[in-house]
């Protein structure tokens, strides 16, 4: 998949386009303290370049007090999923000025935030998106404004640091950072002092663009699409030179001249693995050549304990990286592949037209900037078990290959001495829980997700029961895998939601979710489960999961299980029930 950089006029385009089948439709309200027509034509560009369709509510100009705190407003008639609330610097400077108390302005502000995010909770639970402000030099004080309380700079630095802790604090609020694409284009090319007298809109319009696809890349990963895996080459990429000509002498990587290039992406890489990011290796070389530099090269950011698939032959690239996904059990579109050939990154990309193939600067000192510019990465979420996914994958690797050696599958899964963990949810895996809906998309047969905020209303809520599964065996700990909401109705419980990661398929978890559906049902005098599956992109996998998991048809998407006559599923799993 190729990264455009696209203007305003290229999002505008787009956004004329007919609506594809496969479009994942988004409600969203968008409300500004400017004039704000042009960047819903460019979000919803920006959307479709996502696969995203934008179906937008957009409140009349600087309406964002009447929307907001009045609970019979437009707003809350449209219920929608997400809520853009846009303020920008000018404006914010007008309303300073003409307050009475300049020292305070800034907590009034943040006071005004908390009460906007508090009341769209509390009346509609929509996710919000805010930005925050760029830094610019102070007209009255100048260099002095940030030792006076009652300067504009001095207030804006409360407002940046109180938006921050704010986010900290509001799960289901996600921020377009709009200072740090100021700082990297320049004040002059971000802004229009034209547009903003003649026509309330203070930015040029290409910088409109590049926020609306931030912010529609805010709701893409919200939707469970983002980047899971990068895959690197070595020579040229990961240090400078040829290892098999070279040798581990001759390589370039360091604090001297080019090789700092290549420390700085090492740096990258090995800052995106322990985020959670999986790294992988893809390089044309003998195995034992290519780990050298891992094992013995002293100013080698990345080892080989950072690798959680190392794959170094002369086999096709674009092969390689279908054995990679294989083992990682991810899509291919959520792999990124960095190579400095060109070659090779037209073969990846002609073989796996899904893979993100970033077209890599021919002089690798601008490798960084280019690759921070197109943001691969980004999330909205993160958990303290990230950091262990790159031990989970390389554990999950020990297991396909144990799995070779075994004449059935039988065999193989009582080999694995796999204990699972399972209760209803608790606060500690909130963060997990609900990241673990919002990426997985496979086997989610509602794609269904849930923001930190919701699945703690699920805890507290008598109208629902949940399930966790925690999953450990012989290899390590796979840590929390699945979770289900289930929705208490008159007679039956309703599956809301049940995701599980891919790694686990096939490990019979399946059969331990669905005879503890029917045991939590039981207890709670339930006569039935009811189960839909509701097709996606992405989500085939499930299709006919609860056909073979023994409920009945309802009709082509809707199923039902009597808990009277359930047999329970045969697995070999060991059960700790918390």
């Amino acid at each position: 998949m190729m990264l455009p950089d696209l203007s305003f006029r290229d999002l505008k385009k787009l956004s004329k386009q007919v609506e594809s089948a496969d479009s994942k439709k988004i409600k969203l309200a968008l409300l500004g303290d400017f004039a704000t027509q042009l960047f819903k034509i460019a979000l919803i560009g920006a959307g479709k370049l996502k696969g995203l369709e934008f179906e937008i509510y957009e409140a009349d100009y600087d309406q964002i007090d009447l929307q907001i705190l009045n609970p019979t407003s437009e707003l809350y008639s449209f219920k929608p999923d997400w809520v853009f609330i846009l303020q920008n610097n000018n404006s914010l400077k007008q309303k300073f000025y003409s307050a009475n108390d300049k020292t305070s302005y800034a907590a009034e502000f943040l006071e005004r935030l908390n009460s906007y995010y508090d009341t769209i909770q509390n009346t509609i639970g929509s996710k919000c998106v805010i930005c925050n402000y760029s830094a610019e030099v102070d007209e009255v004080f100048g260099a002095y404004s940030m030792k006076v309380e009652s300067s504009f700079n001095y207030q804006m630095s409360l407002i940046q640091s109180g938006i921050q802790k704010f986010l900290v604090m509001a799960s289901n609020a996600f921020m377009i950072d709009v200072a740090s694409r100021v700082s990297e284009i320049g004040h002059t090319e971000a802004y229009d002092s034209r547009m903003a007298i003649n026509a309330s809109m203070p930015f040029q319009l290409d910088f409109l663009a590049i926020l609306a696809i931030d912010g529609a890349n805010i709701i893409y990963n919200h939707e469970g699409r983002f980047a899971k895996c990068l895959i690197l080459d070595l020579d040229n990429t990961m240090w400078g030179g040829v290892i098999g000509d070279d040798g581990v002498e001759g390589i370039q990587i360091g604090d001297l001249g080019i090789g700092k290039a290549f420390k700085h992406l090492q740096y990258w890489a090995k800052s995106l693995k322990e985020r959670g990011i999986i790294l992988a290796v893809c390089s044309k070389n003998e195995e034992n050549t290519a780990k050298e530099p891992f094992l013995n090269h002293p100013e080698m950011v990345l080892r080989l304990e950072d690798i959680s698939i190392f794959v170094a032959n002369w086999e096709s690239k674009a092969e390689n990286i279908k054995h990679i996904q294989r083992v990682l059990n991810i899509g291919f579109d959520s792999m990124v592949f960095v190579d400095d050939n060109p070659m090779e990154r037209d073969i990846v990309r002609t073989v796996l037209p899904d893979v993100t193939v970033p077209e890599m600067p021919e002089d690798p000192v601008g490798y960084m900037d280019y690759l921070r510019s197109l943001d691969l990465f980004s999330t909205v979420n993160n958990s303290t078990t990230d950091k262990d996914r790159t031990k989970q994958y390389q554990e999950e690797a020990k297991r396909v290959q144990l799995q070779s050696s075994f004449a059935s599958i039988e065999d193989y899964l009582e080999g694995l001495n796999m204990e699972a963990e399972i209760g209803a949810f608790t606060e500690f895996y909130a963060p997990r829980i609900a990241q673990l809906t919002q990426r997985s998309n496979q086997f989610n047969p509602r794609t269904k997700r849930y923001s930190e905020e919701e699945i703690r209303k699920i805890i507290t809520s008598d109208e629902y029961s949940s399930l966790y599964v925690v999953l450990k065996d012989k290899f390590g700990d796979y840590g929390l895998i699945s979770n289900l909401v289930l929705r208490k109705e008159e007679d039956h419980l309703f599956i809301e939601n049940w995701v599980m990661s891919c790694r686990v398929l096939n490990r019979q978890v399946e059969e331990l979710v669905i005879n503890s559906i029917v045991e939590l049902a039981k207890e709670n005098g339930f006569k039935k489960v009811i189960a839909e599956y509701i097709p996606s992109k992405k989500n085939g996998l499930v299709k006919d999961l609860f056909k073979k998991m023994g409920f009945s048809s309802l009709d082509e998407l809707n199923y039902s299980l009597d808990v009277k006559g359930y047999q329970m599923k045969k697995h070999s799993i060991n059960i700790n029930k918390n």
